[in-house]
């Protein structure tokens, strides 16, 4: 199989054979990696008065990068960033990266309009919204719902797109940052509900949320996505527990902690590997990953090394 076509096997819990699959989020260390500086760290305030061509090298040179990122390090997936310009700036990024890939990549972006945690000073804010204006908070959750569906069905015409990842962060390392009642009323119904618009259009959605998700693990199972992204546990999030309660409905992807993958020692960073393969492998439905991306500052090496564990142990019997 393709790499696109093992990603998609695990995201269907389907019988599994061969390697585990895999990929990161984002993987950052560009610059260390092949001397390419990431797409998100590029400063694109003059996009609009470059020329046309410029645009099209700009656009040609990030799919290039998410391309090689993909080849070296052998990923199954690519999570597209935002890009410059509009909405056909974007699509003619994922054209170059199916052209240059000859297709063998599973493309997805971040499609996420559920309310995540707000930054700063912004939470207490919102928490005041939810109890003086709950109908607004409503209206505008409906209203960018609706949006996101409308533009799904617009990237659907132009066939280069296979799924959204959907990124909004709804935990702390100690809980939701709603109860679980609130959680229910406010994000559920619609998160629930993008997924399924997602699903309808012909998409695969992949829900991302770092923290502890086990108070509302039930209802993130319940909206029904295709998997749940990162299992984190630095939160405390046991992959052996999540896999035990929805590990048969829900692909799960992650569990390697990012924490000791910085400042753990060689052997700390592999028992985690190891951990996250053993429980999450049995069955299929289990996709290789840290438990939140490769960040900035991360020791190159230590990827190299969850890598290295992956390509001997994270093999499933033909």
């Amino acid at each position: 199989m393709t790499p696109k076509e093992r990603f998609i096997n695990a995201l269907e819990i389907k019988p599994a054979t061969g390697r585990v699959p895999h990929f990161e989020l984002v993987f950052y260390l560009t610059m260390e990696a092949f001397g390419k500086v990431h797409p998100q760290h590029r400063l694109f305030d003059q996009y609009d008065q470059m020329s046309t061509k410029e645009k099209s090298l700009q656009l040609d040179d990030i799919a290039d990068v998410y391309v090689k990122i993909a080849d070296k390090y052998e990923h199954s997936a690519i999570f597209v960033q935002p890009v410059p310009g509009d909405i056909n700036d974007l699509i003619e990024v994922l054209r170059l990266i199916k052209e240059k890939s000859g297709g063998k990549y599973f493309t997805m972006i971040h499609g996420d309009p559920t309310y995540s945690i707000p930054g700063g000073d912004e939470l207490e804010k919102f928490i005041y919204r939810l109890a003086d204006e709950p109908d607004i908070i409503h209206r505008d959750a409906e209203f960018r719902v609706n949006d996101s569906t409308d533009f799904a069905e617009k990237l659907k015409k132009c066939g280069h797109l296979d799924g959204f990842a959907l990124c909004c962060d709804y935990c702390f390392n100690t809980n939701p940052f709603l109860s679980p009642d609130m959680f229910g009323e406010f994000i559920t119904p619609y998160l629930k509900k993008i997924t399924q618009n997602y699903r309808d259009i012909g998409y695969y959605v992949i829900k991302h949320t770092d923290g502890n998700i086990m108070p509302i693990l039930d209802q993130l199972a319940q909206t029904n996505p295709h998997a749940l992204h990162s299992i984190d546990p630095q939160a405390g999030v046991d992959i052996a527990e999540v896999k035990r309660l929805i590990g048969d409905k829900i692909c799960l992807i992650g569990n390697i902690n990012c924490g000791l993958m910085q400042t753990g020692t060689e052997q700390e960073v592999a028992a985690s590997a190891r951990y996250a393969l053993k429980h999450g492998m049995p069955g299929g439905g289990y996709i290789y990953s840290t438990s939140n991306c490769i960040y900035t500052g991360m020791p190159l090496e230590r990827y190299e090394l969850i890598l290295d564990i992956w390509r001997k142990e994270g093999n499933y019997f033909e």
